[in-house]
């Protein structure tokens, strides 16, 4: 029997749907956010216009306890002074940080038992207090309970005051890929606080650097330059320049967000991920021993590396993003680099990473490269043996620059070793 499907009563024309959704969420920055004659946090609560005291429950990384151990009786007293505006609906949560808060499936369970348990609606706050990881975890249960609980984020380092902790990201790992769980869910606000700065050990302070790094190179020369320029400042921790860093950093990465069609990442292309495909496959690899900044500096170093074996990215420009890198303190190799990486079907093989990207988004492999420092331009195909060559490139580029640095500081005089490489010693 042939049905005619045009004379069919199933045959029912499509309803078009189109829902436009206007999210705004501010940055804001202050100095001892909890200090009680800072009202800071009690504004933000209060900007949505409504009198009666809201609910919060708190979120805090245990990692930061250990430098700020008096953080949980200074949010005490804080949600006691202004007891009019918030109140704490139960005690604090604390949860481990750095990767491990990623890691462990079931802490996002955890956390949704004490939203359950302290009534929270979703007119009511959570406040995540820590470390990117942290953030991200929070921010995923957040978005998952009652489909939406208002997310206040207090980023505690560089690296997630200057880009995870301020845009519309969360998630956690879960079979070995990192952010394979997870969420678009803009937070309700974000509240940088320079003093938590202070508490960061150098590694930490460094690993946010790499991704003002990051974004300089794919949208902002200038930018790139300031950095550049200031190295000196930035390895000797001056607050300031920080500040001018995770400010500027931020407004990028928030521009991108805004501005670039697609903040949700509907497509294939993601340039604010520069460098970050070899960077989420060298943290798996290393047992995330590498601070994700870390993995993301090694990450730009191998791009960059192979934009320039590409002959997209001159010599100089190469030459002055690696030697920028390396003052900074970043090390540009590690041996999981290498690791299996004539074998590309092996677990452990590092170009593995290229598939685990594309699979993440979706659509073509779509990776953004260097055109020159500034701008970045999208690939959808990349030489596997081309990128081999530049692991070994990368390597000499290390091995090289420290054995000149090493004789330059033992007083060879004269230098009799000519590097590969040409750099300057303060680069």
């Amino acid at each position: 029997m042939v049905i005619d499907i045009k004379k069919s009563k199933f045959n029912l024309q499509p309803i078009h749907q189109s829902v436009s959704v206007s999210f705004n969420y501010e940055i804001c920055f202050t100095n001892n956010l909890f200090e009680l004659k800072n009202p800071t946090l009690a504004q933000v609560i209060t900007a949505d216009g409504e009198t009666k005291p809201k609910k919060i429950v708190a979120v805090v990384d245990a990692g930061l306890l250990q430098f700020c151990p008096d953080l949980l009786l200074q949010l005490a007293a804080y949600t006691k002074f202004y007891a009019e505006i918030l109140t704490l609906a139960i005690e604090p949560v604390i949860v481990p940080g750095g990767e491990a808060a990623k890691n462990d499936r079931t802490l996002v369970e955890q956390i949704h038992q004490q939203i359950d348990a302290a009534g929270l609606c979703r007119h009511s706050y959570l406040l995540a207090i820590g470390g990117g990881a942290v953030l991200d975890l929070v921010g995923y249960a957040a978005a998952t309970a009652h489909r939406g609980i208002r997310l206040i984020r207090i980023p505690t380092t560089v690296l997630a005051q200057n880009d995870s902790g301020i845009g519309v990201k969360n998630g956690i790992n879960a079979f070995g890929k990192k952010n394979f769980l997870g969420t678009f869910a803009p937070p309700y606000a974000v509240i940088n606080d320079s003093a938590f700065l202070t508490t960061l050990d150098d590694r930490d302070w460094r690993s946010g650097i790499a991704e003002a790094i990051k974004v300089a190179l794919i949208k902002d020369a200038n930018f790139f330059a300031f950095i550049h320029s200031h190295t000196a400042a930035l390895v000797h921790r001056d607050m300031d320049t920080m500040q001018q860093l995770i400010y500027r950093c931020a407004q990028l990465h928030l521009d991108h967000i805004a501005n670039s069609g697609d903040p949700f990442e509907m497509g294939s292309s993601r340039p604010l991920d520069f460098g970050h495909w070899a960077a989420h496959k060298l943290e798996h690899l290393t047992n995330y021993s590498l601070r994700h900044g870390e993995a993301v500096a090694i990450g730009i170093a191998l791009d960059s590396t192979y934009s320039y074996l590409l002959k997209r990215l001159s010599w100089s420009e190469w030459q002055r993003i690696l030697n920028t890198l390396s003052a900074l303190g970043f090390k540009l190799y590690v041996p999981e680099l290498a690791e299996q990486s004539s074998q590309l079907e092996h677990p452990r093989c590092l170009f593995r990473g290229l598939t685990e990207f594309r699979e993440h988004l979706g659509g073509e492999l779509t990776l953004t490269l260097l055109q020159r420092i500034g701008e970045g331009i999208e690939v959808h195909e990349v030489d596997v043996s081309l990128y081999k060559q530049a692991i070994s490139l990368l390597r000499e580029f290390v091995k090289n620059r420290q054995t000149v640095l090493t004789r330059l500081q033992t007083n060879y005089s004269p230098l009799r070793y000519k590097p590969t490489f040409r750099f300057s010693a303060d680069a």
